[in-house]
Order: C-alpha cells, then sequence, then structure tokens
C-alpha cells in the first residue's frame, strides 16, 4: 500500500489490528514513509480522534467504540451460578457498557467483588457477554510503596516520608500498623483510592531503628531518587512477555558458549566460547564468540517496559539488593543466559592473530543454549586442577581454549598500553540480621580478567560495527584529565618521591610508568587512588571522543543490556543495521540520542552516590562498636577544613578536622595539597603514613571523625598538639560571637 488511506480504511486496520496501533505502525502497514505523508496520516488520525471514532493512548490509538486487548477492569459479584464477571475501567463508547466474563485457571489467586485487575480481553460472539477476560495481575499486588519515620497516634499514627522534596504524610489507620512502634522506620503501601485529607496507608514491614542495618541500602534508594517501584502497566508487559522463538535466527545451541560471573549474580547477560582457528593464513590464531542477552526482543521501542528502562538508565547494586533496570520476569529469568536453555542473543564471532589482534567480526542473532553457569572462581580453580563435578567436563573443550585466547589478548592489551590502575574492591558481607560481619575485599582471579577482555573486545567490535554502517550510536567516551588535575598528580608524585614528567602529549603508558615507579612501595595505593581522581568521569554520548583510560579510538557498550540501557540503545542500532528484525533502533531513539546521553549519564552517577553512599553505612555501622580504638591509615586528601585518612583495616574514609589539631593555625597550600602549622612547621600532606583513634562514627550518614595521633611513626610535637585527642566541635554561641565580631569590624573600616 503505497498511498495515504481513507478513513474508513484507517479505522478498519485499527479494529482489526488492536495490537498494532501506534503511529509508526500504521504508518509502516500503508507503506508510509515521506514526511508530507506522515504529516496528512496524523492530520487524519487527530480529525478520527476529534469525531470521536478513535480514542488515543501512550501514543496509540484505538477504535473508540471497542475495549483494548489489555484493560483494567473491576470484579463483579459472582452470578446466581457462581460465574464472576467484570467492568471494564476504560469504556468511554456510546454504547452500553460491555460485559466481560472472567476465565479463571486454577493457579490464579481468589478474587472478590470490587477487585482491580488487569485482563487481557478477547472479543466474543453468541454469548451472554460480549469479552472473555483472563487475568493477567491483581492491581493490587504492585500499589504504590512508600518509606518513612511512623509516628504513632490515638488513632493508629502516621508517616513521614523521608523521600527528599516529600512533605506530604500519611494517615495510618490503627488496624493497619502492623504492631510498628513510634520512630521506626517502616515501609508501607497504599492501602485505598485517595480521598479527602491525608492518603491512607498500610505498613507492609518494619525495619527498626532508621540507622540499623536494614535500613542502609534502601535509604539511600530513596534519598537519590533511584525507581524501586514498576508501574503496573511495567509488570503487565513484562508479564505478557514469552520465550523468543527461533524464526531467522541463527542456530548457536550447538555451540558451546559458557557463562562466568560472580557467585551471587543475579543476571547473566554475556557467554563465550573459544577455539584454535583453523584458517592456515592466522597461525596461533583464535577465534572468540561472545553472545550477550536479546533483551531488545522484550523491550521493544516506545513500550512501557522500554520508557521505565531509560528511566532508570541502569541497575543498582547494593550489598543486600539489587534494584533492577527491568522486572525479574525478564532480567533473571527470560533474558538471562541460564544453562541448559533455550535463549535468544544477538552474538559476535571474532578472528584474532596470534598477538591478540582483532582481523575480523561478523555479528548475527541468533539461539543460544549455554552448557554451564560457572563462577570465577569455579573456572579459575577448574583451569589450575581442582574442578567442580560440573566444570571438569569442560576443561578441555571450553575453558582451555578461551585461556588460550586471553594469553593472546593480554599480548595485545600489554601492546596497546590501558591504564593499568590496582584498586581492590572492597567486599560487605553481611549476616542474616543485616548487620556487616566482616569487610574484605574481592579476590581477583586470570577469570575475571578474561571476561574482562573479551567484553572489551565485543564492545570495540559494536563500535566499529556501526561505525562501518554509518549508524547512529552511543558511544563510551573518556577523555583525557584536565591540565589542572594533571598537575596536582604531579605534586603528589614528586612529593612521593616519583616522576611525571612534563611537556608531553600525555599518554596511559607515562601513568602506567608512574604507577609501576610506585609498586611494591609505600605509596602504591596512594598513587593508584590518587591517579584515579586525576581522571575525568566517563560518560555516555552520540558523539566519538574515544576511551582515554582503555587507549581505544571506537567504544561502545554492547555487553550488559539486561543491566544498562545504553547496551540495548547499541542492540537496536545493530539490528536496525544488519536487517536482523522490526525492533532495531527507532526514528524515536535516533531523535533523543543526545538527550539519552545525558539522561543515562546522570542516572549512572546516581547509582554510584547511592552504592557509595550505602558503603559508607555500612562501614561506620560496622566501625560504630570501635569507637575509641587506634588505626593505621594514610593520608588521601588534604582540604582547608580538615585530613582526609583511608584506613588500611576496612578502606574506610574517616576526617579529620582541622579543628581538632590543636590551637596553631595551619595553612592550607592547594598547590602541594599540604597543610601546615604555623607555630611547629608540621606539614601534613597527601601520602603520609598516620596513626588515628576514631572518635565518632555515625551510621545514619555515613560519617567517620577520627583524632590524629601519629604521623610517619611519629608523635606529634607538643604546640601542635593542645587538646588532641578527641573530637571538640566548636561551640556554636562563640562562633556566632566571632562572626558577628568579624562583621561588624568589616562595616566600620568599608568605605
Amino acid at each position: 500500500m503505497d498511498q495515504i488511506p481513507s478513513k474508513d480504511r484507517l479505522l478498519a486496520w485499527i479494529s482489526d489490528n488492536p495490537t498494532l496501533t501506534a503511529k509508526r505502525d500504521i504508518a509502516r502497514a500503508f507503506g508510509i514513509k515521506g514526511s508530507a505523508e506522515r504529516i496528512e496520516l496524523k492530520r487524519l488520525l487527530r480529525e478520527l480522534e476529534a469525531e470521536g471514532a478513535v480514542a488515543k493512548k501512550h501514543r496509540t490509538y484505538r477504535d473508540a467504540s471497542a475495549l483494548p486487548p489489555v484493560s483494567i477492569v473491576q470484579v463483579l459479584a459472582p452470578d446466581a451460578e457462581g460465574d464472576l464477571y467484570a467492568r471494564p475501567l476504560e469504556w468511554d463508547g456510546a454504547g452500553p457498557e460491555p460485559r466481560i466474563l472472567l476465565v479463571t485457571r486454577s493457579s490464579d489467586p481468589a478474587l472478590g467483588e470490587g477487585d482491580r485487575i488487569l485482563a487481557r480481553l478477547a472479543e466474543v460472539t453468541g454469548e451472554g457477554h460480549s469479552h472473555e477476560g483472563r487475568l493477567i495481575r491483581k492491581i493490587g499486588v504492585n500499589p504504590l510503596k512508600l518509606l518513612g519515620i511512623f509516628r504513632a497516634g490515638s488513632d493508629g499514627g502516621r508517616i513521614v516520608p523521608i523521600d527528599k522534596g516529600s512533605d506530604k504524610e500519611w494517615s495510618v489507620p490503627r488496624d493497619m500498623t502492623g504492631g510498628a512502634r513510634d520512630g521506626e522506620l517502616v515501609e508501607a503501601e497504599q492501602a485505598g483510592p485517595k480521598r479527602m485529607g491525608l492518603p491512607v496507608a498500610r505498613i507492609v514491614a518494619r525495619l527498626g531503628d532508621p540507622s540499623g542495618p536494614r535500613a542502609v541500602s534502601i535509604i539511600a534508594i530513596h534519598q537519590h531518587g533511584i525507581p524501586d517501584q514498576f508501574p503496573d502497566a511495567v509488570i503487565a508487559e513484562a508479564d505478557r512477555a514469552t520465550p523468543a522463538p527461533m524464526g531467522a535466527r541463527e542456530d548457536l545451541r550447538d555451540l558451546p558458549l559458557v557463562t562466568i560471573d560472580p557467585i551471587d549474580a543475579r543476571d547473566r547477560d554475556d557467554a563465550v566460547h573459544a577455539h584454535a582457528d583453523t584458517d592456515p593464513a592466522n597461525p596461533g590464531g583464535h577465534v572468540v564468540w561472545v553472545a550477550i542477552a536479546d533483551v531488545a526482543h522484550y523491550v521493544r521501542p516506545g513500550s512501557a517496559l522500554d520508557r521505565e528502562a531509560r528511566k532508570r538508565g541502569n541497575s543498582s547494586y547494593f550489598p543486600d539488593r539489587v534494584v533492577p533496570m527491568l522486572p525479574d520476569v525478564l532480567s533473571g529469568d527470560l533474558c538471562s543466559l541460564h544453562e541448559h536453555v533455550d535463549r535468544p542473543c544477538l552474538a559476535v564471532r571474532m578472528v584474532l592473530d596470534a598477538q591478540g589482534n582483532k582481523l575480523a567480526h561478523r555479528f548475527t542473532r541468533g539461539m543460544m543454549r549455554s552448557v554451564a553457569s560457572l563462577h570465577y572462581a569455579e573456572a579459575q580453580e577448574a583451569i589450575d586442577g581442582n574442578p567442580s563435578p560440573r566444570a571438569a567436563p569442560l576443561v578441555e573443550p571450553v575453558l582451555r581454549p578461551l585461556y588460550a585466547a586471553y594469553a593472546a589478548l593480554k599480548l595485545a592489551r600489554a601492546a596497546r598500553q590501558p591504564l593499568e590502575l590496582d584498586l581492590p574492591e572492597r567486599k560487605i558481607i553481611l549476616a542474616e540480621d543485616g548487620t556487616v560481619q566482616s569487610v574484605s575485599y574481592y579476590e581477583r582471579f586470570d577469570a575475571h580478567r578474561l571476561i574482562e577482555e573479551c567484553m572489551v573486545l565485543a564492545n570495540v567490535a559494536a563500535a566499529e560495527e556501526l561505525i562501518r554502517l554509518k549508524r547512529p550510536l552511543l558511544y563510551r567516551v573518556h577523555e583525557e584529565p584536565s591540565p589542572e588535575k594533571l598537575e596536582a598528580l604531579r605534586e603528589v608524585a614528586e612529593a612521593s618521591g616519583f616522576v611525571l614528567a612534563k611537556g608531553q602529549v600525555l599518554k596511559t603508558a607515562h601513568l602506567n610508568r608512574l604507577l609501576a615507579q610506585a609498586q611494591g612501595t609505600e605509596f602504591d595505593e596512594l598513587m593508584n587512588i590518587t591517579t584515579l581522581r586525576s581522571m575525568t568521569q566517563a560518560y555516555y554520548n552520540a558523539t566519538n571522543f574515544g576511551h582515554f583510560g582503555l587507549t581505544l579510538r571506537n567504544y561502545a557498550h554492547f555487553t550488559s543490556p539486561i543491566r544498562r540501557y545504553s547496551d540495548l540503545i547499541v542492540h537496536r542500532a545493530l539490528i536496525a543495521g544488519h536487517g536482523f528484525g522490526d525492533d532495531g533502533l527507532s526514528a524515536q531513539d535516533i531523535e533523543q540520542l543526545d538527550e539519552t546521553a545525558k539522561q543515562i549519564s546522570d542516572t549512572e552517577r546516581r547509582s554510584m552516590m547511592a552504592e557509595r553512599d550505602t558503603t559508607d553505612r555500612y562501614l561506620a555501622a560496622f566501625l560504630s562498636e570501635r569507637v575509641g580504638s587506634v588505626f593505621s591509615g594514610r593520608i588521601s586528601g588534604v582540604q582547608r577544613f580538615g585530613l582526609f585518612v583511608k584506613l588500611d583495616e576496612t578502606g574506610a574514609d574517616g576526617l579529620i578536622p582541622i579543628r581538632s589539631l590543636g590551637r596553631e593555625f595551619f595553612h592550607f597550600d592547594a598547590d602541594s595539597q599540604t597543610l601546615m602549622g604555623s607555630d611547629t612547621g608540621l606539614t601534613l600532606g597527601i601520602g603520609q603514613r598516620v596513626t588515628v583513634r576514631l572518635a565518632e562514627a555515625v551510621p545514619v550518614t555515613g560519617g567517620l571523625m577520627l583524632d590524629l595521633l601519629e604521623v610517619e611513626d611519629r608523635k606529634l610535637p607538643g604546640g601542635a598538639s593542645a587538646k588532641r585527642g578527641r573530637f571538640a566541635p566548636r561551640k556554636p554561641a562563640k562562633a556566632a560571637a566571632r562572626d558577628a565580631k568579624v562583621k561588624r569590624k568589616v562595616i566600620r573600616t568599608r568605605k
């Protein structure tokens, strides 16, 4: 069809195709492509809407005299024969209200009069009802949730939300308090429709003391505005998803792909496989496959799932929970590459030479079946000669070829010289009651590095492929340090006895030489931390500015679409570029690319801050019982108001306020990052070893206050030690009087 349809034809299409009524679907059906034709189609749809012939909702059109295929309905009382009927809540037609028979299954929850449900509707004829409905979800199982402090009252109580910017209280009837006590942190849900006065809530969980361990991550989630409740429409859309069919996909199920993830992985985005290249022209070469979950099949552009995923930007990970980007039915099941089940994927086959350089790549949309879901330690132990029963059959056919390919990739990495930071990641172990049991560091294996190198390789291939296809995409951008940050790094290096040469174009190789100088010395961790702080933050952009840290010109995120929206955009671009399906990058995706890049860069920072705040709170709670204890550490930051110290034992950061250093005045030198005492000449700077006493630990804020006892194993000079040993805040009255005196003096001398 290549002409603008009449109104009658438009109405007939909308009536016959209730699930394909977005404007782009209608345009595709009638072969409408040009901008002039699209404008005419938009005009016709507006006229039909004005005439009441169609109703518009969420950018889709439907016959105003018909019910949508999925709708919210209200359950009516059973009739004389016990059948359940329902009335539609979205009916705005001119005729009588349709009557819906509810067809229930044995697995459905009990339904009663007044229940509101999301139902899948089918029109029927020749019956005493016009539609049959099947339950998708009870609306009541996904109510509005809130977090707040319970304040008891004679009639039950109220909840004061802790969300930033929210001053609306909720009323809690006496029979809905759940036994909560005054001052407790509680999780509640809306208990009924909004009426005049305060909204009503039902307490569903008591989280105890707001500063307690069970409240730590959930407070951070709410304070940073991370959405942790999926809207009904999103849940309903996810529930309707079914396993992807084979269709035109390439069958990769005989390829022994394996997933290797953390032991506590909640989702599995990626699977890998490698074998020796049999091409005589590539002696010693390797073929590496990377298969990634095909999230684009389930999350279509413009859908409720898509809008929510874009809003969230990424999943957020905390020691005790995950806030996923996608509902669990997708992230934990249909999209996740579980072992021994068929899963749709986007895969790339890459050919490497003996030195690990990529010679060629090919993308495909396939169906895979993972042979095993291993964790990092399990894979490493297997290759080291101690395989688990599950890993033993995979050592020779699967794992050894992977490690052989990794050996080649290491050669390419060494030649490329990406930034080689060595910063152990803290691991917080929680007990069953949510308290911190221990703080340690994640153990790093070659298995970790193997997967990382395979993912970097696949990300590079995705960027290069889309550049070749001239398709828009989101790049992962990491720009080089600013001159100011580079000079600050050089100052710290020189103060620690190392050299970072001036007058040359900065390369990661220069930074790696600096880190190599510090390796094995007492300044090792300090130089790694300072180098990291000198870096700019990576972000997403539709324009390619390269990736400084990885020393890569073309880089995009392709390998984690379950937990990152950026990767979903790249998948859609590949699907559109190769004609893999009709769920590729949409015109709206392309139009919003710059806006999306900023949105997901912001949500990534939001998650990082929430995760960091949670870690700080857990560490403060862990150390709160050790106030007064002495710790060793290193000065990691110097500011006008005091010193930051990173403790050796836990990696926690604490503050030594400048007012606790003594009565003498300390001069702050921003260039050298030092504080120097005016009387004693005591100089305190980044990198110095210190001994401190924990003066205060505040779990609610995650703050640690420290007292300085020794610097470089030497007691402090007597003149600088007055009133040292405890945190003594200034008295507000004295501070106010002093400020007022200074202000009067300034006013008197001003002309």
